[in-house]
């Protein structure tokens, strides 16, 4: 597994999977974002506190490649790298692995941008901390 800035590892729980006993595929997303929160917050960077002081974080392009899929019970990890577009998008590479042999499971890149007031702005300094 390459280097990442932050690593997640997460299980996959029942009613998170279809009728094919896999899960579904829009689920992916909740566990990619949910990764992208908590390397913000391991940089001390408060999504609620962002959108209280009127910057709204948002997701505008998501690209996913689907390797495998997950089932009930599996452990998996999320690698998250981010990359500054312009001082206004942040681009998240995330990847999915399957545990205990590093399966890939989908490789993603998401890219977000900061609105204030409905417009497009400049990242915040505090996500100076996330490109370090």
């Amino acid at each position: 597994m390459k280097d990442y800035r932050h690593i997640l590892e997460m299980s996959v729980r029942d009613y998170e999977c279809d009728l094919q006993g896999i899960v579904n595929n829009a689920v992916y997303q909740n566990y990619l974002e949910h990764a992208r929160h908590e390397l913000l917050r391991s940089v001390n960077i408060d999504f609620v506190k962002l959108h209280n002081s009127g910057i709204d974080p948002v997701l505008v392009k998501a690209e996913i490649e689907y390797k495998a899929s997950l089932r009930s019970s599996d452990k998996f990890v999320i690698g998250t790298n981010v990359f500054l577009e312009n001082n206004v998008r942040a681009i998240f590479k995330q990847d999915i692995f399957l545990l205990p042999d590093y399966k890939p499971v989908l490789f993603a890149i998401m890219t977000t941008l900061c609105l204030k007031n409905r417009r497009p702005v400049r990242l915040p300094e505090d996500f100076t901390k996330i490109f370090s």
